[in-house]
């Protein structure tokens, strides 16, 4: 995205929500979805250069954040949608009994916020795993876009249906899945996501922690080390520390294929 741009302080203080969460040295910059390497992956798919133009006046700030910061809190007002640019997010809540889950973890081109469109408000923390960048988008603005530019709806539905589809897959791992199986089709999942950002399919670095993974899949820490450490002596993958080589994918999805239905 081009840089040149830079906002005035005060443009840059208005651009971002939520601002008493979010220090006033935090570098905000003009985005521009025509020149961004990602919006293949965002709602910018498939636009035209005109289309691209008003969608560009729409997103009007980057935002940065430091590793374990939030980019939003649970109960915080809802008035924009986050398009992550660069880094790695988790997001989760807050259960009864004070333990965190974790419900998802966003890469480059994916959309964090939407879990506030309907109550405006957050549901769920959202907290950045490693330095990270996102695209501030008023929301308000993209509804009126939307309704402007077919090709911009369509896209923001298929982003709202890949969430659906994801929260079902997270409802298929809690609750048929052997442990293994779900760390087998969390893996493979990864792979997926970073293949379609052009990356390595078959070696990656995970950014998120043993425990985070444990929450995510809903199984105890001890669990997940031993599904890694049975996977890596079977020869299916190569672990150090967060660095993982899928040595053999076929024989994770096989897991997979051979579990009864």
């Amino acid at each position: 995205m081009d840089q040149s741009g830079r906002p005035s302080e005060r443009e840059s203080e208005a651009a971002l929500p939520n601002k008493s969460a979010v220090p006033v040295s935090l570098v905000t910059i003009k985005a521009a979805c025509s020149q961004c390497s990602l919006h293949e992956l965002c709602i910018s798919e498939g636009l035209g250069k005109e289309e691209l133009a008003k969608l560009d006046s729409l997103v009007g700030a980057r935002r940065k954040l430091k590793r374990q910061q939030n980019l939003y809190r649970a109960g915080d007002p809802f008035e924009a949608l986050y398009a992550v640019r660069t880094g790695f997010f988790k997001t989760d809540v807050l259960l009864e009994d004070g333990r965190d889950q974790v419900t998802g973890f966003q890469m480059a081109g994916e959309i964090l916020g939407m879990d506030g469109i309907g109550t405006e408000a957050h549901s769920c923390n959202a907290v950045a795993l490693e330095d990270s960048e996102v695209c501030v988008i008023p929301f308000a603005q993209l509804e009126q876009l939307s309704r402007e530019i077919q090709a911009l709806q369509r896209n923001f539905h298929k982003v709202m249906s890949r969430e659906l589809v994801r929260d079902q897959s997270l409802m298929m791992l809690l609750g048929t899945m052997r442990a293994e199986e779900r760390l087998a089709a969390f893996l493979l999942n990864m792979s997926q996501r970073f293949t379609a950002r052009g990356y390595s399919p078959a070696e990656f670095h995970l950014r998120m922690t043993r425990e985070e993974i444990g929450s995510y899949l809903g199984l105890k820490l001890e669990t997940v080390s031993r599904a890694f450490s049975r996977f890596q002596e079977e020869g299916l993958i190569a672990v150090q520390q967060k660095h993982i080589r899928l040595l053999d994918g076929e024989g994770l999805k096989r897991l997979l294929n051979a579990r009864p239905r």
